[in-house]
């Protein structure tokens, strides 16, 4: 059973009880997922050839990744306009509860000594931010390509009115939260 299914069938219902929803439409839910990974400081120390990141990236989200580029440059930052600075996937639908389900059963427990992820990076919107310190957790990425360790900026979007809700909805769908 997927989670987008466990979701559906389990998680709704319990969530509109817990949250004294009047209406199924209240209850909240994932919209999108966004992972975010910096590549500027990796082109500045010289290396010109950013594809290894694209690739992992993509193999990471299973969709390509878009390249973002600086809007202005910065002269003390040595960093021009159109410069590559970062890439950026949106997940939304199957494709990202696919994701979650293999980052909170998978890859977040592979973590050395894990605790579970802090619970203090909800927005007011009940929207959730969190850091990954590597990207080489997950498993599709091949330890031989590997050149330097990246980080990784992953943002879960719902639908939830505060952070008490966004909570609530990440942890019934097994978010690792930390005690």
């Amino acid at each position: 059973m997927t989670l987008k299914d466990t979701y559906n069938n389990e998680i709704a219902a319990k969530l509109m009880k817990d949250l004294e929803c009047k209406n199924i439409m209240e209850v909240p839910k994932l919209e999108k997922v966004v992972l975010n990974m910096g590549i500027w400081t990796y082109i500045r120390n010289g290396n010109k050839d950013y594809s290894v990141l694209l690739e992992h990236l993509s193999l990471i989200s299973g969709q390509a990744p878009v390249v973002k580029n600086a809007k202005k440059a910065i002269s003390n930052f040595k960093l021009r306009a159109g410069m590559p600075v970062g890439l950026t996937v949106t997940l939304r639908g199957d494709n990202m509860y696919n994701f979650l389900e293999k980052l909170v059963t998978i890859v977040l427990p592979r973590v050395r000594d894990f605790r579970g992820i802090s619970s203090k990076s909800f927005d007011s919107e009940g929207n959730y931010n969190f850091g990954i310190k590597e990207h080489t957790i997950f498993p599709e990425v091949p330890q031989d390509d590997v050149v330097k360790n990246h980080g990784l900026q992953i943002t879960v979007k719902t639908t939830a009115k505060s952070a008490k809700d966004g909570k609530a909805l990440l942890t019934e769908m097994g978010f690792p939260f930390a005690k």
